[in-house]
């Protein structure tokens, strides 16, 4: 019975990553309809980002009131609402609007779903489902690029990611009572901790919290300025850049299937101190001074590689690390603290940049590559020790 559960999951794992890139795919069509500067983009980015911090600190509340099948649905649900809405938006503040919802639906499901598989399925499922992601961040650019191509515009773009998430919540509703069994389980555990500050009291969680933080700003930073790295300071043609700039991501992806198979064996610790390694040696590939590209070309590939096992490892340890009763409220602390590092640090660097220049790019990244396992050693010891 519960096959169909964990196949419903995966596909809920696909419908967190299709809104996640359809924005960036659409734009340049968008902003022209709208008149909107192509700035704008990053307003929206920033509100989806809040909306997605606010309620991953809202998951651990919503999911032991609701339970994880619920919320994952609604949360669906809301995606689906705010893609529609994005579809009918006329100008910047109807889209400003429908962000938040976007926002909300996405940190909610993503929460309320770590958690669930962290403590009902093995490292190998985490890894395939945020290799699903992967499948989604790919498919939403391809269903928009379907559209405009064939002249049905940026809004037929929209609905048709719209109406397959409308789809994946009649299948999340359906599957709702094989949810209720291990609900239940969770629901006999309740946590002693309570609120979120009591939450980031406990030992190790704070040095936690901040290796996911170093991990999404080196992701995102990384993918977000990659092809502009790569044109601008090192003079590769832009056909090049961009298809490397794809293969880091492809590489994530790739990257997440195959840790699938070695992640029990190893075990979630060696698998984060393993990718760390490799996101480490491919940023330094990338800043060889080298005459040739290939070796910063490869270095993109192999950083990506690297970056695969470390937030899933790192979300299905939780519980292991905090406890079973405050895993639903460490991980929503911890999808925070990525979004955060998300959100804020690649305009940061685009901010370093203007001062040091695009040079600055791996050295920025390997701040945060070496940050990972720093804190997360010391933050997993500390919790072990202090949280028995």
């Amino acid at each position: 019975m519960f096959s169909f559960l964990l196949a419903v999951i995966y596909m809920s794992f696909i419908s967190l990553g299709l809104p996640d890139s359809i924005l960036g795919a659409a734009w340049p069509t968008m902003r022209l309809d709208i008149n909107a500067p192509t700035s704008f983009a990053g307003t929206l980015s920033m509100i989806i980002s809040a909306g997605t911090i606010v309620s991953s600190l809202m998951s651990d509340r919503l999911t032991k009131k609701l339970g994880a099948g619920k919320v994952t649905a609604f949360s669906v649900a809301l995606t689906a609402a705010a893609l529609f809405g994005f579809s009918v938006s006329r100008n910047m503040a109807m889209l400003c609007i429908m962000a938040v919802p976007y926002g909300l639906g996405a940190g909610a499901v993503d929460a309320a779903l770590n958690n669930y598989v962290a403590l009902h399925y093995s490292s190998r499922h985490m890894n395939w489902l945020h290799c699903f992601w992967g499948v989604g961040t790919s498919v939403a650019p391809y269903i928009m690029s379907f559209c405009l191509s064939r002249g049905m515009g940026w809004r037929s773009g929209y609905r048709s990611v719209c109406v397959l998430q409308i789809i994946l919540t009649a299948l999340l509703l359906i599957s709702l009572p094989l949810w209720k069994g291990r609900e239940g389980e969770e629901n006999t555990q309740k946590s002693t901790r309570g609120g979120i500050f009591s939450m980031l009291k406990i030992k190790g969680v704070p040095l936690v919290l901040i290796s996911f933080f170093c991990y999404c700003a080196a992701e995102t930073s990384a993918g977000l300025w990659a092809s502009t790295y790569l044109t601008d300071h090192r003079g590769i043609n832009a056909e090049t850049a961009a298809m490397f700039a794809s293969l880091f991501y492809i590489g994530i992806t790739v990257g997440r299937f195959v840790s699938g198979f070695v992640s029990a064996k190893l075990g979630d610790t060696k698998m984060i101190f393993t990718g760390s390694a490799v996101m480490a040696a491919g940023i330094v590939m990338i800043m060889l001074p080298l005459p040739t590209d290939i070796f910063a070309l490869s270095g993109l590939v192999i950083t990506g590689l690297g970056c695969a096992p470390v937030y899933p490892a790192i979300t299905h340890a939780t519980p292991d690390n905090f406890g079973r009763e405050n895993s639903q409220g460490v991980i929503g602390l911890q999808m925070a603290s990525a979004y955060l590092g998300s959100m804020l640090m690649p305009p940061v660097f685009g901010l370093l940049s203007d001062k040091t220049g695009l040079g600055a790019y791996p050295f920025f990244l390997i701040i945060f590559a070496l940050g990972i396992p720093l804190a997360y050693g010391f933050g997993s010891a500390a919790a072990k020790r202090k949280n028995p």
